[in-house]
């Protein structure tokens, strides 16, 4: 059995659940919206792990679920009566725990994903894989970020969290605002020319796509009034191995690479997403990423 477990009307999650339809395997899905209908029991005790998953009337015991795929957004249960409430978040609670310590293939572990929670440590990571990194500064000092723009000449910031923000480049009017950095320290990258190039690591696979664009940041083009076109790429062999080995380092069976091919023939890594919003990437390139996800999860039913 194939757990899914996320928001029904989620594209990532759509994307799978019609792979697995499409392969004919054996799934249940677990949407985050229902979770008042549903009802977890984790026992733990001398003999392991039991328990057992009940929705929709049907139960099934923890131990049958082989694989898991999960994107565990935060529940939205305001429009629930306050019993339901509790229900629900409480039952989320208990399933992210689940997720990490359950003897099953979990796409990916909420541990792993925490990394993406500092954009620093993530970047640390990146280099010990072997990836070059943009020169980076952090900090909430102006005259520091003025020094760094003196040295770097073009520069673009983002959040250090891993709450996604636009990347944006330090421009005239962006340095008139930071007096603000005083309350909110940023991450400030030395401009990389070059092609992206998203890669999604899917068990031993690396599916990889290169993006055409003139926006700083490519998945907010249209905002800046011009386009991406993603089109099917392949990667140097030591590429695609780097960025499997460096996901598998990570704990992440999925994950979603930033690169920067730049006209030396060099590739720049700028973070590793734990997950990723593949489906964006399949309906504009064609990558059987899906498909590919679905074959990992069933290689373990």
């Amino acid at each position: 059995m194939i757990l899914v477990y996320g928001q029904g009307d989620d594209p990532p999650i759509e994307h799978l659940v019609a792979a697995l339809q499409r392969a004919g395997a054996r799934y249940q899905l677990l949407d985050i919206a229902r979770l008042d209908q549903a009802r977890l029991d984790v026992q733990v005790g001398p003999q392991g792990m039991a328990g057992e998953l009940v929705l929709d009337g049907v139960c099934t015991a923890l131990a049958d679920i082989r694989a898991v795929y999960a994107r565990p957004l935060e529940p939205a249960v305001a429009h629930l009566p306050e019993p339901a409430q509790k229900h629900a978040l409480d039952l989320h609670r208990h399933l992210v725990e689940w997720l990490d310590v359950a003897p099953a293939c979990v796409v990916s572990r909420p541990a792993a994903m925490q990394a993406n929670a500092s954009k620093p440590l993530q970047a640390q990571w990146i280099g010990e894989a072997g990836f070059l990194v943009p020169p980076t500064l952090v900090t909430s000092d102006e005259a520091e970020v003025r020094a760094f723009q003196k040295t770097h000449g073009r520069v673009v910031f983002k959040s250090i969290s891993g709450i996604r923000s636009i990347v944006t480049e330090l421009d005239d009017t962006w340095l008139s605002r930071m007096h603000r950095l005083a309350q909110l320290p940023t991450q400030f990258q030395a401009h990389v020319p070059g092609v992206d190039v998203r890669v999604h690591v899917v068990g031993q696979q690396a599916l990889a796509a290169e993006i055409t664009s003139t926006a700083t940041d490519y998945r907010y083009a249209q905002r800046s009034g011009t386009t991406a076109q993603v089109v099917v790429t392949t990667l140097p062999p030591a590429i695609a191995a780097r960025c499997i080995a460096m996901s598998q380092a990570m704990g992440l069976p999925l994950s979603g690479i930033d690169l920067r091919l730049r006209p030396d023939g060099e590739y720049v890594c700028f973070e590793v997403n734990p997950m990723p919003a593949f489906s964006y990437f399949e309906a504009e390139s064609g990558l059987p990423i899906a498909a590919a996800l679905a074959g990992l999860l069933m290689g373990f039913e």
